[in-house]
């Protein structure tokens, strides 16, 4: 839509029907007409802590890290090194591992 005028907006508003308009769009959503589809990319350390089932704290004391440095991490504000990195690397891969560690 392009940019309108005051008055050009005033007088669309006035002629607008929004019972039509709600009905038209309940029809193109039941007919599977998207407008938009925006798809986000999901840090690798919270998928692999949403594979293996466990909350943040849980996560952490698993990976043997404060729940703050795992936000940091979560966040993109820091990078997990050494150990962390390769045990994050098994907790992808393998979820089944952390949860049975955080079973014990």
């Amino acid at each position: 839509m392009t940019k309108l005028s005051p008055k050009e907006l005033k007088k669309w508003e006035a002629n607008r029907d929004l019972s039509a308009e709600l009905i038209q769009s309940v029809r193109e959503m039941q007919a599977g007409k998207v407008g938009r589809v925006r798809y986000v990319k999901v840090p690798e350390i919270v998928e692999a802590r949403n594979r293996a089932g466990l909350s943040r704290q849980q996560f952490a004391e698993v990976l043997g890290v404060s729940a703050r440095t795992l936000e940091g991490w979560e966040q993109g504000r820091r990078k997990p090194t050494g150990a962390a990195r390769s045990l994050l690397t098994i907790a992808k891969r393998r979820p089944e591992v952390l949860r049975e560690l955080f079973a014990n």
